[in-house]
């Protein structure tokens, strides 16, 4: 079961950071210079959700120490953006 949560972990990441920067898009509209920040912003909660997840749930996050939580996290922010491009870019 532990390798079933440890699989799941890093696109439930993706999935929550997604889900924030959609709700902090909704919110602040029409801003330009806040869109600019978009993908620095989806690392940071990436991150920082790694690094909880990783302290509160030491078996789901697939990390042997903080930084390789941290990568992950980062990874998982940027790919939450990458999605995002990739629905944006199928609508058009």
């Amino acid at each position: 079961m532990e390798d079933l949560l440890t699989g799941v972990s890093v696109p439930a990441i993706a999935a929550v950071v997604y889900f924030v920067i959609e709700l902090i898009k909704y919110t602040v509209k029409n801003n330009e210079t806040f869109m600019r920040f978009i993908p620095l912003l989806s690392v940071v909660l990436g991150v920082a959700c790694s690094v909880v997840c990783y302290f509160a749930l030491p078996s789901i996050v697939p990390a042997n120490n903080v930084v390789v939580a941290i990568v992950i996290g980062a990874a998982s922010g940027l790919s939450a953006t990458g999605f995002n491009q990739i629905i944006k870019q199928a609508r058009k």
